[in-house]
């Protein structure tokens, strides 16, 4: 599988600086030097080999899934990974496959569906990851409010009857000035 195009040797995309991050390489490798992986038992192909670009940009009838898998027969790789969530599905035969690894190889190869390196990928992988961090901060900030409401109930409590009518409920060990001030009862209090 020697022929990869240069859509991963943009600035932006983190392919080159991954492949060596995780692992698979000694050394970070310029986009030039991909022949030397075949030395590291890693080989590189495209789904399409005509077009490049996002997913969106690409024509389905261009995405060769026939020969991945002549490849995949003949060469017969321990793994196989795809960046692009579309080609995945396109070779893998699924509607919308997950990130990680397959339940189901891939002509009898281990299949990964990895985040895509590119920059504009990062990019929005960022901005979910925001938009989701600040979903799940809403939710912490509602589940610790109601805790604690449900927690306060359960307390044992009291309640306090003052002269003028009014009344408080305050949990069990409260002061009668601490009763008062959250209940907004003026009371006495003297220092000395």
């Amino acid at each position: 599988m020697q022929n990869f195009t240069a859509s991963a040797a943009n600035p932006g995309n983190a392919f080159w600086p991954t492949l060596h991050a995780v692992g698979l390489t000694p050394e970070r490798l310029a986009p030039a030097r991909y022949p030397e992986l075949l030395t590291l038992g890693i080989g590189l192909t495209d789904l399409n080999k005509t077009e490049y670009g996002s997913d969106h940009e690409l024509s389905p009838q261009a995405m060769d899934a026939a020969a991945l898998h002549a490849k995949l027969r003949r060469f017969r790789p321990a793994a196989v990974a795809f960046t692009s969530k579309h080609a995945a599905a396109l070779a893998l035969g699924a509607k919308s496959p997950a990130y990680g690894r397959q339940a189901e190889p891939i002509e009898e190869a281990a299949a990964f569906v990895l985040a895509s390196p590119s920059g504009r990928a990062q990019l929005q992988q960022i901005e979910l990851m925001l938009f989701r961090a600040t979903w799940i901060l809403l939710a912490a900030t509602l589940l610790a409010r109601g805790a604690r409401e449900y927690a306060s109930r359960r307390r044992e409590t009291i309640r306090l009857r003052y002269p003028e009518g009014k009344s408080a409920v305050v949990p069990l060990g409260w002061t009668v000035l601490e009763a008062s001030r959250a209940a907004g009862i003026p009371h006495a209090s003297v220092c000395g």
